[in-house]
């Protein structure tokens, strides 16, 4: 038997018939962006547009790995790097949930080995392009970055930048509200200290980070000097055009601090650190070396970081106790 022939469908009608058939496109939603987004911010002369939160960043140096830990942001860190000393109590927890990618800086290898979309610098070094870490060679991996604005090439650095910095880091991760209650208990504490100080006479400071030949110590540009002016001090290097800079121990002995204030990190202790002063003849009529009178601040208390509230009170202490 002949098997029967199917009639042939004229071309039109088939084409017809098969977009008739043909399953409907769906279309696929856009996203809407997260509450915040876009957001831009300038940061150290580099303008950059965010269309959501990092989600793989990374921080280099202990000050800004605070902030993020204070904004409660370790969940968006994949690596964190270079410790100038004991991470705050507070933030431990928190910290040893971090995977640490070097003691000090990391190589541009073991950085990009951690695959970040972000990268939070705490000192202009952290950003070193001979080592293949500057902020445009990143640009260029696809990562942002962001500097802390003590090193931005301005003014003098106040608290208002350092509520500047925790904002603008909150909007970024798209934390705004914490950022916000953070900087109201900033403002507290530091309202707090200036209430008790009211009507002190300041006593002149002189920083010693650290320095044999010279003195290295903190200038006028950087929050460690009006660290010392809200604590009731007055720098006596406070016309150095730098954050941290040297000064000869001749103008030391000029400007005759009531009190030297030490900064405490590293492998060189506050003892030595004191040693060094107290023994050197030529400082002997210095009022501060005459009457032994030191403060000791660490060092991540005294850049501009979450600790900077707090340290102008324990400074105030030290500098006033009889204002306690």
């Amino acid at each position: 038997m002949t098997r029967p022939r199917r009639a042939l469908l004229p071309a039109a009608a088939l084409v017809a018939l098969l977009a008739g058939c043909a399953a409907p496109t769906e279309r696929t939603p856009e996203a809407k962006p997260a509450p915040g987004f876009p957001y831009t911010v300038t940061n150290c002369g580099v303008t950059t547009t965010y269309q959501a939160p990092p989600k793989r960043a990374v921080t280099m140096n202990q000050h800004v790995t605070e902030v993020m830990l204070a904004l409660g942001l370790e969940k968006s860190l994949v690596g964190t790097a270079y410790l100038d000393d004991a991470i705050l109590p507070a933030y431990k927890k928190a910290y040893d949930t971090v995977p640490v990618l070097a003691k000090e800086y990391p190589s541009k290898e073991a950085l990009l080995a951690a695959n970040p979309d972000f990268v939070y610098g705490g000192y202009a070094s952290a950003f070193d392009a001979k080592d293949g870490r500057g902020r445009d060679d990143l640009k260029r991996s696809g990562i942002d970055t962001r500097l802390n604005t003590e090193y931005c090439p301005s003014g003098s650095t106040s608290l208002d930048d350092l509520y500047r910095e925790v904002r603008e880091t909150g909007r970024t991760f798209g934390v705004p509200d914490r950022a916000e209650t953070w900087i109201r208990g900033a403002r507290t504490t530091v309202a707090a200290t200036e209430k008790r100080l009211k009507g002190i006479t300041p006593v002149s400071v002189l920083v010693y980070d650290s320095g044999d030949k010279t003195a290295f110590t903190a200038g006028g540009k950087g929050i460690g000097n009006e660290l010392i002016t809200r604590a009731g001090g007055r720098n006596v290097f406070a016309d150095l055009d730098k954050t941290f800079g040297d000064a000869t121990w001749e103008q030391v002995l000029d400007r005759r601090p009531d009190v030297i204030v030490i900064y405490d990190y590293g492998t060189t202790t506050v003892a030595q650190k004191k040693k060094r002063l107290l023994d050197d003849p030529a400082l002997k009529d210095v009022p501060a070396i005459r009457n032994r009178r030191f403060a000791v601040l660490p060092l991540s208390d005294t850049v501009l970081g979450v600790r900077v509230p707090a340290a102008v009170d324990k400074l105030a202490a030290q500098l006033h106790p009889a204002a306690r």
